[in-house]
Protein backbone atom coordinates (compact mmCIF):
# COMPACT_ATOMS: atom_id res chain seq x y z
CA UNK A 1 0.00 0.00 0.00
CA UNK A 2 1.45 3.37 -1.01
CA UNK A 3 2.02 6.21 1.43
CA UNK A 4 -0.59 8.23 -0.49
CA UNK A 5 -3.30 5.60 0.06
CA UNK A 6 -2.41 5.30 3.75
CA UNK A 7 -2.72 9.05 4.24
CA UNK A 8 -6.06 9.18 2.42
CA UNK A 9 -7.46 6.41 4.64
CA UNK A 10 -6.24 8.14 7.81
CA UNK A 11 -7.82 11.44 6.75
CA UNK A 12 -11.19 9.85 5.97
CA UNK A 13 -11.11 7.98 9.29
CA UNK A 14 -10.44 11.26 11.09
CA UNK A 15 -13.39 12.86 9.25
CA UNK A 16 -15.72 10.02 10.19
CA UNK A 17 -14.72 10.15 13.88
CA UNK A 18 -15.41 13.88 14.04
CA UNK A 19 -18.75 13.55 12.31
CA UNK A 20 -19.75 10.63 14.54
CA UNK A 21 -18.92 12.67 17.65
CA UNK A 22 -20.99 15.54 16.30
CA UNK A 23 -24.01 13.27 15.75
CA UNK A 24 -23.75 12.01 19.34
CA UNK A 25 -23.73 15.56 20.65
CA UNK A 26 -26.69 16.47 18.46
CA UNK A 27 -28.79 13.65 19.93
CA UNK A 28 -28.69 15.23 23.40
CA UNK A 29 -31.36 17.82 22.66
CA UNK A 30 -32.72 18.11 26.21
CA UNK A 31 -29.95 20.42 27.34
CA UNK A 32 -29.73 23.87 25.79
CA UNK A 33 -26.52 24.17 23.80
CA UNK A 34 -24.21 27.12 24.16
CA UNK A 35 -22.12 26.13 21.16
CA UNK A 36 -22.48 25.28 17.47
CA UNK A 37 -20.40 23.08 15.19
CA UNK A 38 -20.75 23.09 11.41
CA UNK A 39 -18.70 22.94 8.26
CA UNK A 40 -18.36 20.93 5.09
CA UNK A 41 -16.55 18.00 3.50
CA UNK A 42 -15.80 18.17 -0.21
CA UNK A 43 -13.72 16.88 -3.07
CA UNK A 44 -12.62 19.19 -5.89
CA UNK A 45 -11.35 17.68 -9.14
CA UNK A 46 -9.27 19.98 -11.37
CA UNK A 47 -8.18 19.64 -15.00
CA UNK A 48 -5.76 22.18 -16.44
CA UNK A 49 -5.45 22.48 -20.22
CA UNK A 50 -2.59 24.89 -20.84
CA UNK A 51 -2.58 24.10 -24.57
CA UNK A 52 -5.02 21.78 -26.33
CA UNK A 53 -2.17 19.78 -27.92
CA UNK A 54 -0.16 19.62 -24.70
CA UNK A 55 -0.60 17.13 -21.89
CA UNK A 56 -3.68 17.78 -19.75
CA UNK A 57 -2.84 17.89 -16.04
CA UNK A 58 -5.10 16.92 -13.13
CA UNK A 59 -5.21 17.60 -9.43
CA UNK A 60 -7.62 16.67 -6.65
CA UNK A 61 -8.26 18.46 -3.36
CA UNK A 62 -10.03 16.91 -0.37
CA UNK A 63 -11.16 19.69 1.95
CA UNK A 64 -12.79 19.50 5.34
CA UNK A 65 -13.84 22.66 7.16
CA UNK A 66 -14.91 22.94 10.79
CA UNK A 67 -16.40 26.06 12.37
CA UNK A 68 -16.89 25.96 16.13
CA UNK A 69 -18.66 28.76 18.00
CA UNK A 70 -19.02 28.95 21.77
CA UNK A 71 -21.44 31.27 23.60
CA UNK A 72 -20.45 31.12 27.30
CA UNK A 73 -22.52 34.23 28.17
CA UNK A 74 -24.89 36.64 26.45
CA UNK A 75 -22.02 39.04 25.77
CA UNK A 76 -19.09 36.78 24.82
CA UNK A 77 -18.58 34.65 21.70
CA UNK A 78 -15.59 32.54 20.68
CA UNK A 79 -15.07 31.34 17.09
CA UNK A 80 -12.53 28.86 15.74
CA UNK A 81 -12.53 27.96 12.04
CA UNK A 82 -10.12 25.43 10.53
CA UNK A 83 -9.46 24.00 7.06
CA UNK A 84 -7.84 20.58 6.51
CA UNK A 85 -6.80 20.18 2.87
CA UNK A 86 -5.08 17.45 0.93
CA UNK A 87 -3.94 18.16 -2.64
CA UNK A 88 -2.54 15.46 -4.93
CA UNK A 89 -2.09 14.83 -8.64
CA UNK A 90 -0.11 15.53 -11.79
CA UNK A 91 -0.13 19.31 -11.46
CA UNK A 92 1.98 18.99 -8.31
CA UNK A 93 4.22 16.16 -9.47
CA UNK A 94 4.95 17.39 -13.00
CA UNK A 95 4.45 21.14 -13.07
CA UNK A 96 4.29 22.90 -9.68
CA UNK A 97 6.20 20.87 -7.07
CA UNK A 98 6.48 23.97 -4.87
CA UNK A 99 2.71 24.27 -4.39
CA UNK A 100 2.91 22.70 -0.94
CA UNK A 101 5.39 25.33 0.24
CA UNK A 102 3.28 28.10 -1.22
CA UNK A 103 0.04 26.80 0.33
CA UNK A 104 1.35 27.06 3.90
CA UNK A 105 2.43 30.70 3.65
CA UNK A 106 0.47 32.42 6.42
CA UNK A 107 0.22 36.20 6.03
CA UNK A 108 -0.99 36.72 9.59
CA UNK A 109 1.13 37.92 12.49
CA UNK A 110 0.68 34.46 14.00
CA UNK A 111 1.62 31.48 11.87
CA UNK A 112 -1.52 29.34 12.13
CA UNK A 113 -0.89 27.19 9.03
CA UNK A 114 1.00 23.90 9.20
CA UNK A 115 2.24 21.38 6.65
CA UNK A 116 1.24 17.90 7.83
CA UNK A 117 2.79 15.76 5.09
CA UNK A 118 4.40 16.24 1.70
CA UNK A 119 5.82 14.17 -1.13
CA UNK A 120 6.48 14.68 -4.83
CA UNK A 121 2.82 14.28 -5.80
CA UNK A 122 0.83 15.42 -2.75
CA UNK A 123 0.78 17.65 0.30
CA UNK A 124 -1.52 17.90 3.32
CA UNK A 125 -1.91 20.99 5.47
CA UNK A 126 -4.22 22.63 7.97
CA UNK A 127 -4.98 26.30 8.51
CA UNK A 128 -6.76 28.23 11.24
CA UNK A 129 -8.38 31.15 9.42
CA UNK A 130 -10.68 32.11 12.31
CA UNK A 131 -9.64 32.25 15.97
CA UNK A 132 -11.25 35.15 17.80
CA UNK A 133 -13.21 36.34 20.83
CA UNK A 134 -16.02 38.89 20.62
CA UNK A 135 -17.58 41.02 23.34
CA UNK A 136 -20.92 42.64 22.54
CA UNK A 137 -23.10 44.74 24.80
CA UNK A 138 -25.72 47.22 23.67
CA UNK A 139 -24.34 49.29 20.80
CA UNK A 140 -20.73 48.37 21.55
CA UNK A 141 -18.72 45.48 20.05
CA UNK A 142 -15.08 44.41 20.35
CA UNK A 143 -13.50 41.51 18.46
CA UNK A 144 -9.91 40.27 18.96
CA UNK A 145 -8.02 37.63 17.04
CA UNK A 146 -8.00 36.16 13.55
CA UNK A 147 -11.14 37.42 11.88
CA UNK A 148 -12.53 38.79 8.65
CA UNK A 149 -13.01 42.57 8.59
CA UNK A 150 -15.37 43.25 5.71
CA UNK A 151 -15.56 46.88 4.61
CA UNK A 152 -16.49 46.10 1.01
CA UNK A 153 -19.60 47.27 -0.83
CA UNK A 154 -19.04 46.48 -4.51
CA UNK A 155 -19.87 42.88 -5.49
CA UNK A 156 -16.74 42.39 -7.61
CA UNK A 157 -13.76 44.67 -6.89
CA UNK A 158 -13.49 46.05 -3.36
CA UNK A 159 -10.89 48.85 -2.88
CA UNK A 160 -12.38 49.70 0.56
CA UNK A 161 -11.57 46.18 1.78
CA UNK A 162 -8.09 47.15 3.01
CA UNK A 163 -7.72 44.51 5.75
CA UNK A 164 -8.35 41.20 3.99
CA UNK A 165 -9.22 41.52 0.33
CA UNK A 166 -10.55 38.36 -1.31
CA UNK A 167 -9.51 37.04 -4.70
CA UNK A 168 -12.36 36.54 -7.18
CA UNK A 169 -10.56 33.67 -8.94
CA UNK A 170 -10.28 31.67 -5.73
CA UNK A 171 -13.95 30.71 -6.03
CA UNK A 172 -13.73 27.68 -3.74
CA UNK A 173 -12.80 29.69 -0.63
CA UNK A 174 -16.28 30.95 0.21
CA UNK A 175 -15.42 31.85 3.81
CA UNK A 176 -12.66 34.17 2.52
CA UNK A 177 -9.39 34.87 4.34
CA UNK A 178 -9.04 36.45 7.75
CA UNK A 179 -6.39 38.60 9.42
CA UNK A 180 -4.89 39.02 12.88
CA UNK A 181 -6.62 42.13 14.11
CA UNK A 182 -8.59 44.03 16.71
CA UNK A 183 -11.86 45.74 15.78
CA UNK A 184 -14.06 48.07 17.80
CA UNK A 185 -17.54 49.04 16.56
CA UNK A 186 -20.12 51.39 18.01
CA UNK A 187 -23.62 51.76 16.52
CA UNK A 188 -24.55 55.44 16.56
CA UNK A 189 -28.02 54.77 15.16
CA UNK A 190 -30.22 52.24 13.36
CA UNK A 191 -28.24 52.63 10.12
CA UNK A 192 -25.01 54.27 11.25
CA UNK A 193 -21.87 53.10 13.00
CA UNK A 194 -18.24 53.90 13.69
CA UNK A 195 -15.49 51.30 13.42
CA UNK A 196 -11.81 51.29 14.32
CA UNK A 197 -9.61 48.37 13.26
CA UNK A 198 -5.95 47.46 13.71
CA UNK A 199 -4.13 44.65 11.87
CA UNK A 200 -0.55 43.38 11.92
CA UNK A 201 0.84 40.94 9.35
CA UNK A 202 3.74 38.48 9.19
CA UNK A 203 6.15 41.25 8.16
CA UNK A 204 5.14 43.38 11.18
CA UNK A 205 3.43 45.87 8.87
CA UNK A 206 0.42 47.68 10.26
CA UNK A 207 -2.98 48.48 8.80
CA UNK A 208 -4.97 50.86 10.98
CA UNK A 209 -8.10 52.74 9.92
CA UNK A 210 -11.44 54.15 10.94
CA UNK A 211 -14.75 53.82 9.11
CA UNK A 212 -17.96 55.80 9.42
CA UNK A 213 -21.20 54.44 7.91
CA UNK A 214 -24.57 56.16 7.63
CA UNK A 215 -27.73 56.29 5.53
CA UNK A 216 -28.95 59.33 3.59
CA UNK A 217 -31.47 59.69 0.74
CA UNK A 218 -32.11 55.90 0.94
CA UNK A 219 -28.43 55.27 0.20
CA UNK A 220 -25.80 53.74 2.48
CA UNK A 221 -22.57 55.75 2.53
CA UNK A 222 -19.22 55.14 4.16
CA UNK A 223 -15.93 57.00 4.58
CA UNK A 224 -12.63 55.58 5.77
CA UNK A 225 -9.17 56.92 6.56
CA UNK A 226 -6.00 55.36 7.88
CA UNK A 227 -2.81 53.52 6.99
CA UNK A 228 -2.49 50.34 4.90
CA UNK A 229 1.04 49.05 5.47
CA UNK A 230 3.28 51.50 3.51
CA UNK A 231 0.48 53.80 2.35
CA UNK A 232 -1.85 56.41 3.72
CA UNK A 233 -5.38 55.68 2.51
CA UNK A 234 -8.63 57.57 2.11
CA UNK A 235 -11.75 55.85 0.87
CA UNK A 236 -15.48 56.12 0.30
CA UNK A 237 -18.34 53.93 -0.88
CA UNK A 238 -22.07 53.89 -1.49
CA UNK A 239 -24.93 51.47 -2.06
CA UNK A 240 -28.51 52.10 -3.16
CA UNK A 241 -30.99 51.58 -5.98
CA UNK A 242 -31.93 53.15 -9.28
CA UNK A 243 -35.42 52.09 -10.40
CA UNK A 244 -35.12 48.71 -8.74
CA UNK A 245 -31.54 48.04 -9.82
CA UNK A 246 -28.82 47.82 -7.22
CA UNK A 247 -26.19 50.52 -7.67
CA UNK A 248 -22.99 50.55 -5.66
CA UNK A 249 -19.36 51.53 -5.75
CA UNK A 250 -16.28 52.33 -3.76
CA UNK A 251 -12.96 54.10 -4.20
CA UNK A 252 -9.70 54.31 -2.26
CA UNK A 253 -6.73 56.62 -2.71
CA UNK A 254 -3.30 55.33 -1.65
CA UNK A 255 -0.22 57.48 -1.14
CA UNK A 256 3.21 56.46 0.15
CA UNK A 257 3.67 57.63 3.72
CA UNK A 258 7.50 57.54 3.48
CA UNK A 259 7.85 59.53 0.24
CA UNK A 260 4.74 61.64 0.48
CA UNK A 261 6.08 64.65 -1.48
CA UNK A 262 8.12 62.63 -4.01
CA UNK A 263 5.58 60.03 -5.10
CA UNK A 264 2.27 59.95 -6.89
CA UNK A 265 -0.81 58.48 -5.30
CA UNK A 266 -2.85 55.59 -6.68
CA UNK A 267 -6.63 55.73 -7.10
CA UNK A 268 -8.56 52.43 -7.26
CA UNK A 269 -12.27 52.83 -7.99
CA UNK A 270 -15.04 50.40 -8.84
CA UNK A 271 -18.73 50.71 -9.54
CA UNK A 272 -21.42 48.18 -10.31
CA UNK A 273 -25.07 47.67 -11.08
CA UNK A 274 -27.22 44.54 -10.69
CA UNK A 275 -30.84 43.65 -11.36
CA UNK A 276 -33.10 40.63 -10.81
CA UNK A 277 -36.00 40.21 -13.23
CA UNK A 278 -39.39 38.78 -12.30
CA UNK A 279 -38.42 35.41 -13.82
CA UNK A 280 -35.38 35.32 -11.46
CA UNK A 281 -32.87 36.12 -14.21
CA UNK A 282 -30.01 38.01 -12.55
CA UNK A 283 -27.57 40.34 -14.30
CA UNK A 284 -24.58 42.14 -12.87
CA UNK A 285 -22.00 44.49 -14.41
CA UNK A 286 -19.01 46.19 -12.82
CA UNK A 287 -16.14 48.45 -13.84
CA UNK A 288 -12.70 48.98 -12.29
CA UNK A 289 -10.26 51.87 -12.69
CA UNK A 290 -6.64 51.63 -11.55
CA UNK A 291 -4.70 54.87 -12.00
CA UNK A 292 -1.37 53.01 -11.74
CA UNK A 293 -2.40 50.32 -14.20
CA UNK A 294 -1.03 49.75 -17.65
CA UNK A 295 -2.80 50.19 -20.97
CA UNK A 296 -0.49 47.59 -22.49
CA UNK A 297 -0.25 43.83 -21.88
CA UNK A 298 -1.09 43.14 -18.22
CA UNK A 299 0.05 39.56 -17.63
CA UNK A 300 0.93 38.54 -14.06
CA UNK A 301 3.08 35.67 -15.31
CA UNK A 302 1.43 32.47 -14.05
CA UNK A 303 -1.95 30.80 -13.66
CA UNK A 304 -1.29 30.68 -9.92
CA UNK A 305 -0.20 34.33 -9.76
CA UNK A 306 -3.78 35.52 -10.29
CA UNK A 307 -4.95 33.20 -7.49
CA UNK A 308 -2.55 34.57 -4.89
CA UNK A 309 -3.41 36.82 -1.98
CA UNK A 310 -4.05 40.33 -3.25
CA UNK A 311 -4.57 43.70 -1.65
CA UNK A 312 -7.05 46.49 -2.27
CA UNK A 313 -4.30 48.20 -4.26
CA UNK A 314 -3.48 45.44 -6.77
CA UNK A 315 -6.56 43.63 -8.04
CA UNK A 316 -5.05 43.78 -11.53
CA UNK A 317 -2.13 45.30 -13.42
CA UNK A 318 -4.57 46.79 -15.97
CA UNK A 319 -5.77 50.39 -15.93
CA UNK A 320 -9.34 49.41 -16.87
CA UNK A 321 -11.32 46.22 -16.33
CA UNK A 322 -14.95 45.37 -17.06
CA UNK A 323 -16.99 42.55 -15.55
CA UNK A 324 -20.32 40.97 -16.48
CA UNK A 325 -22.42 38.17 -15.00
CA UNK A 326 -25.70 36.43 -15.81
CA UNK A 327 -27.34 33.73 -13.70
CA UNK A 328 -30.65 31.91 -13.93
CA UNK A 329 -32.33 29.10 -11.94
CA UNK A 330 -33.03 26.57 -14.71
CA UNK A 331 -35.01 24.56 -12.18
CA UNK A 332 -35.44 25.01 -8.42
CA UNK A 333 -32.47 22.65 -8.00
CA UNK A 334 -30.21 23.74 -10.89
CA UNK A 335 -28.66 27.17 -11.25
CA UNK A 336 -26.71 28.26 -14.34
CA UNK A 337 -24.23 31.11 -14.26
CA UNK A 338 -21.69 32.67 -16.57
CA UNK A 339 -19.36 35.54 -15.72
CA UNK A 340 -16.57 37.27 -17.57
CA UNK A 341 -13.85 39.90 -17.33
CA UNK A 342 -12.63 41.89 -20.33
CA UNK A 343 -9.46 43.98 -20.53
CA UNK A 344 -10.34 46.65 -23.13
CA UNK A 345 -6.71 47.59 -23.72
CA UNK A 346 -4.94 44.26 -24.35
CA UNK A 347 -8.21 42.62 -25.49
CA UNK A 348 -7.82 39.54 -23.28
CA UNK A 349 -10.86 37.80 -21.78
CA UNK A 350 -11.75 35.60 -18.83
CA UNK A 351 -14.95 33.50 -19.01
CA UNK A 352 -16.33 31.57 -16.03
CA UNK A 353 -19.33 29.33 -16.82
CA UNK A 354 -20.76 27.07 -14.12
CA UNK A 355 -23.68 24.84 -13.20
CA UNK A 356 -24.69 24.34 -9.58
CA UNK A 357 -26.82 21.27 -8.76
CA UNK A 358 -28.59 20.90 -5.41
CA UNK A 359 -28.65 17.11 -5.02
CA UNK A 360 -30.11 17.07 -1.51
CA UNK A 361 -30.72 19.61 1.23
CA UNK A 362 -27.03 19.64 2.16
CA UNK A 363 -25.20 18.03 -0.80
CA UNK A 364 -24.30 20.04 -3.88
CA UNK A 365 -22.48 19.42 -7.16
CA UNK A 366 -20.68 22.26 -8.93
CA UNK A 367 -19.24 22.12 -12.45
CA UNK A 368 -17.07 25.18 -13.07
CA UNK A 369 -14.83 26.49 -15.83
CA UNK A 370 -12.15 29.19 -15.87
CA UNK A 371 -11.32 29.97 -19.49
CA UNK A 372 -8.54 32.46 -20.23
CA UNK A 373 -8.23 33.88 -23.74
CA UNK A 374 -5.81 36.33 -25.31
CA UNK A 375 -2.40 36.82 -26.87
CA UNK A 376 0.77 35.91 -25.03
CA UNK A 377 1.67 38.49 -22.40
CA UNK A 378 -1.87 39.85 -22.05
CA UNK A 379 -3.76 39.77 -18.77
CA UNK A 380 -5.55 36.48 -19.48
CA UNK A 381 -3.59 35.20 -22.46
CA UNK A 382 -1.06 32.80 -20.91
CA UNK A 383 -3.13 30.63 -18.60
CA UNK A 384 -5.08 28.19 -20.72
CA UNK A 385 -8.25 26.63 -19.33
CA UNK A 386 -9.17 25.22 -15.91
CA UNK A 387 -12.14 22.92 -15.36
CA UNK A 388 -13.46 21.84 -11.96
CA UNK A 389 -16.00 19.44 -10.51
CA UNK A 390 -16.84 19.77 -6.82
CA UNK A 391 -18.98 17.50 -4.66
CA UNK A 392 -19.73 19.18 -1.34
CA UNK A 393 -21.52 18.00 1.80
CA UNK A 394 -22.39 20.71 4.32
CA UNK A 395 -23.23 19.85 7.91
Amino acid sequence: MTKLNIIIKIIFLFFLILLFDQNILAQDSKKPKNYSLNGHLQTLETVWIEKIKNKWLTMNAINKRMDFRWYPTNTFTAHIGMRNIMNYGQMIEEYYPYLGDYAIIDNGYLDLTRLIAKDSSYFVYLSLDRANFEFSKGNFEVKLGRQRINWSINLMWTPNDIFNTYNYFNFDYVERPGCDAAKVQYYTGMTSSVQLAYKINKDDKITFAGLYKFNKWNYDFQFLAGVMEDDLVLGTGWSGQIKGAGFNGEASYFHSKENFSDSTGVLIASTGINYTFKNSLYIHASFLFNSAGTTGPASMGSIFAIQTDISAKNFTLAKYSTFGEISYPVTPLIKANVSGIFNPNDKSVYIGPNLNFSLTENIGLLIFGQIFLGDNGTEFGDYGKMFYMRLKWSF
